[in-house]
């Protein structure tokens, strides 16, 4: 029974091969949502393979699979991407290396290559997420092998993986004053991490508005901003979150006015048309935005003072009329105090040649709709309204025609004998009566332009949730909206929501639509319990803490600490200064460290006594005896001063002196008939007799001879 379990007993290769097969999955896994399914499963399939190979400790497969394996990785990897460079490419090119690797996995050299790669993974994580969890998951990948480090520099014995893991965990505490230093001090340029372009994500508003865009971006619900006001929030039927202005409509998309445009606007008749006057009370707030591909900013309606607290270049906004643009995308994380006005009229008051823009359609489309408004604009009762009259005449249609609210309208822009339909906006406005906000949007606005009356479409958010954590209000994406303006002569321009006609628990309350569930998620409510979504709230109040602290750390803030610790005036060359100081002190005290550390052979009591008789030989004037090693066995100093020549003055003194050291060799290689503190006692009193007749004997030999007459 005994020799069978020897036998199935798992190696000490094999069970450093598994542990470092678990870390490395771990770098890799994480990758598998932007990877193809044939990269997760090559590279799932190496490592299983590989662990069976460890648990048998079977042998390894020939060079030539693991070559063909890496050829056909390659040329699939061009296949999908039409490229092996990238981002993508690489990541997914970097973990079939990885996997592969595991395959010829037999040499400590082989294993480093291994952890190495494992450490780069690590890296490319933070090119997809930097949330916290990321961080502390990626922390754990490090140890681990770290771990993996630690056990293949003991190839001897059978170390456990815990002293491993205590090892390698010394180690990174020891680094860690230094990193800190470093986090804290040393200068750096922009933000602590700068995500390239192209790994944000598509997701989020558009400088253009094809119907059902908005839906689809209302059923991603990732954060698009943090909140948090100076004193009350505005009201729900307040909080409009303004982003890109659309007035161009060819039939299937709107445009901003701009968009196409290589004529430079008219300055002053921009300025005309967006002219802003606020009126009552502001409130102030500041923001934290998502990155985002849009140059847009999208702020509270109403915002008319603006200041960046982030150090991001390119971030000087620029405001026309209730708009705030940047020169360039906003591609990192920016931060915004805002002062925002809830009640203004913006526009002209009287019309202007600019409004023309606004009463465009394109020609030949959407007659159904168009006569539609014509016949309502005809009739008695709206003959000579008002745009706001004739609005709100719009607005009673939509809410007592049957039109209905949904996320899901079914618009794939085909008409049922399978040919692109050119009128969008009758397909919804006269037939299906079913959409979602932009459909809702976009059709007040090509109804109120038929009536003649200058209208356009605005996109952004519309409500906003309380994080009971931090306190913070978060927009989602899924708040984001589309709603309309038309202008009315002696005001400007109006806000008109259709949606508040046919959903008002939409605007009023700032409810979010979210899509219904499906499948699994439809059988398992509890994920919808207090508990999911006060965990739920924890973390994003964790990852924006970690956001603001840690990603976000930069320049600026650096040089603020400095001012908090007394410097007037600092900058990056005192950074430097206080940063080599650091970390000059830190590396003089580690060196202190060591010292006081160092291993120290441990002396036993009898060469403590060799080395003080030996010191007071040394210091009568006597050459140590070259045949042995400091300090010499008594018996050898005997032997030696029985060598000497010696004065008769000093004769019984030496003889004395030879004496004790004969006592003393005889009392340390005698049979042991007493203890060993007597022992050690008895040595101390005969050291202490050399010492006395070694400080004689220089006397002696210092004192000047009398010649006999």
């Amino acid at each position: 029974m005994s020799e069978r379990r020897a036998n199935t007993a798992l190696s000490r290769e094999g069970r450093d091969t598994l542990w470092l097969l678990g870390v490395l999955a771990l770098s890799i896994y994480p990758h598998a949502g932007h990877m193809p399914w044939w990269c997760i499963g090559g590279v799932s399939a190496a490592l299983l393979y590989r662990a069976y190979l460890a648990i048998q400790d079977a042998a390894l497969p020939p060079r030539w699979v693991l070559l063909l394996a890496l050829g056909i990785s390659v040329a699939l990897t061009f296949m999908t991407f039409r490229s092996i460079f990238g981002r993508e490419a690489g990541v997914m090119l970097v973990s079939v290396l990885a996997g592969l690797k595991t395959l010829e996995l037999r040499a400590r050299r082989d294993a480093f290559v291994v952890t190495s790669l494992g450490f780069f993974l690590i890296l490319t994580q933070f090119l997809y997420s930097q949330s916290i969890l990321t961080a502390v998951l990626m922390g754990a990948v490090f140890w681990g092998l770290l771990t993996s480090l630690v056990l293949a520099q003991r190839p001897l014995y059978r170390p456990s993986i815990w002293s491993a893991m205590k090892a390698s965990g010394r180690t990174v505490l020891m680094g860690l004053p230094a990193m800190l230093i470093l986090y804290v001090l040393f200068p750096r340029i922009g933000p602590l991490w700068s995500v390239p372009a192209d790994a944000q994500s598509s997701i989020g508003l558009s400088e253009h508005l094809s119907l059902g865009h908005v839906a689809e971006l209302a059923q991603d619900d990732g954060i698009a901003m943090r909140l948090r006001f100076d004193g009350p929030p505005p009201p729900p039927n307040k909080r409009y979150f303004r982003g890109p202005v659309l007035d161009l409509f060819d039939g299937r998309s709107w445009l901003p006015r701009h968009a196409n445009s290589p004529v430079v606007p008219d300055r002053l008749a921009e300025d005309a048309l967006e002219e802003v006057r606020p009126q009552g009370p502001s409130i102030s707030y500041q923001a934290t935005l998502e990155p985002t591909h849009l140059t847009a900013l999208p702020l509270l309606e109403g915002t008319l003072q603006l200041r960046s607290t982030s150090q991001v270049p390119d971030s000087t906004p620029q405001r026309q009329g209730l708009n705030w643009t940047l020169p360039s995308a906003a591609n990192e994380r920016t931060q915004w105090n805002g002062q925002a006005w809830l009640t203004y009229q913006s526009g002209p008051l009287m019309p202007i040649a600019a409004l023309r823009d606004q009463l465009q359609l394109p020609a030949g489309l959407n007659p159904r709709t168009l006569a539609w408004a014509q016949h309502l604009q005809a009739t008695t009762e709206h003959g000579q309204a008002p745009p706001r009259a004739l609005a709100h005449a719009v607005m009673q249609h939509i809410a007592t025609q049957g039109y209905t609210y949904t996320l899901s309208p079914g618009d794939t822009g085909m008409t049922p004998e399978g040919t692109p339909e050119h009128h969008l906006i009758d397909q919804f406005w006269m037939d299906r009566r079913t959409g979602f906000c932009e459909h809702f949007a976009t059709a007040f606005v090509v109804v109120m332009r038929a009536m003649g009356v200058p209208a356009r479409v605005v996109t952004g958010y519309q409500g906003m949730d309380l994080n009971t954590i931090d306190g913070l209000y978060v927009v989602r994406n899924n708040h984001a909206h589309a709603w309309a303006e038309f202008w009315q002569p002696g005001e400007g321009w109006v806000r008109a929501d259709p949606t508040a006609a046919v959903s008002p628990d939409r605007i009023q309350r700032s409810q979010a639509l979210i899509k219904p569930r499906e499948g699994l998620a439809r059988a398992l409510p509890q994920l919808d319990s207090p508990f999911w979504k006060h965990t739920k709230a924890l973390l994003e109040a964790s990852n924006h803490r970690w956001n603001i602290w840690v990603l976000e750390y930069s320049r600026g803030k650096q040089l603020e600490l400095l001012q908090q610790w007394g410097w007037e005036s600092p900058d990056w060359v005192e950074l430097i200064r206080l940063c080599a100081s650091l970390m000059a002190g830190l590396s003089g005290a580690g060196i202190i460290w060591l010292w006081l550390n160092r291993p120290k052979k441990k002396q036993s009591p009898w060469q403590r006594h060799l080395r003080r008789v030996h010191r007071s030989l040394i210091n009568v004037g006597l050459t140590p005896p070259a045949q042995s090693a400091a300090p010499a066995p008594a018996q050898t100093w005997h032997q030696a001063l029985a060598r000497l020549p010696i004065a008769p003055h000093e004769a019984d003194t030496v003889a004395r002196l030879m004496a004790a050291l004969a006592a003393l060799d005889a009392l340390r290689y005698a049979p042991q008939t007493a203890t060993a503190g007597e022992l050690h006692k008895q040595g101390k009193q005969l050291v202490a007799q050399i010492e006395q007749l070694s400080k004689q004997w220089r006397q002696l030999r210092s004192r000047p001879q009398v010649q006999a007459h």
